[in-house]
């Protein structure tokens, strides 16, 4: 399992040996500083922390400078861990460089992200609910959820119902996306399609998981 921070710079277009407009997303992935190497001994479970964005040390505390400096590493503003096997993970080194030649061209990547957030939103906006009727009489029922239960029986509103609430602000994964270039020099990472989040969000760029992707790229 292999996996990198990165930053999302935006969207552009790029065009295919056959002049066909593909979609693409600019990713400053990495580098990032392995901060810590977990073991099923000491820890429970096996991975590897990784480090990615470089402040100033006042942005951090106490605590979270201490951890880094254990590592011989400057401050960094972003702290995630990627679940990997235990042979996989004991190849890393606390310190250790991470960049994004860890990928190549044509393979498939997981991109997760937290999407934008949108506010408290009705059930037209957040579900996609088509709204009540525009005639016989009514006047303020268009964006409506329209009857949301029975009455005696259940008696009252079932778990999960699609209503009106906070919609956005989540933790997305968008699965299977082509990588399409590499550019290790400038720290690119250029896959196809859109990914969560806004422009500078916080991405965690891992292998695909899923096994079709993954015979895929290897034809």
């Amino acid at each position: 399992m292999k996996g990198i921070l990165g930053k999302k710079i935006g969207m552009t277009q790029i065009f295919n040996e056959r002049g066909e407009v593909i979609p693409v997303t600019v990713i400053e992935a990495g580098p990032c500083f392995v901060a810590q190497v977990k073991s099923i001994e000491r820890d429970g479970y096996s991975a590897i922390q990784l480090g990615f964005e470089e402040v100033k040390p006042k942005r951090l505390n106490k605590p979270q400078l201490q951890h880094l400096r254990k590592s011989d590493l400057p401050p960094l503003r972003y702290l995630r861990e990627i679940r990997m096997d235990e042979e996989d993970a004991s190849r890393f080194k606390e310190g250790q460089k991470v960049t994004v030649d860890l990928f190549e061209a044509g393979e498939y990547v997981d991109v997760t992200g937290t999407s934008k957030g949108r506010g408290f939103a009705g059930v037209v906006k957040r579900h996609g609910f088509r709204g009540g009727p525009t005639t016989h009489g009514q006047s303020d029922r268009l964006r409506a959820p329209g009857s949301i239960g029975a009455c005696k029986t259940p008696g009252r509103i079932m778990k999960g119902k699609r209503m009106p609430g906070h919609m956005g602000n989540e933790r997305v994964t968008v699965q299977g996306l082509e990588i399409m270039m590499v550019d290790p020099e400038r720290n690119l990472l250029v896959v196809r399609g859109a990914v969560p989040g806004a422009q500078n969000g916080l991405l965690l760029i891992r292998q695909a998981r899923k096994t079709r992707l993954l015979k895929k790229a290897r034809k």
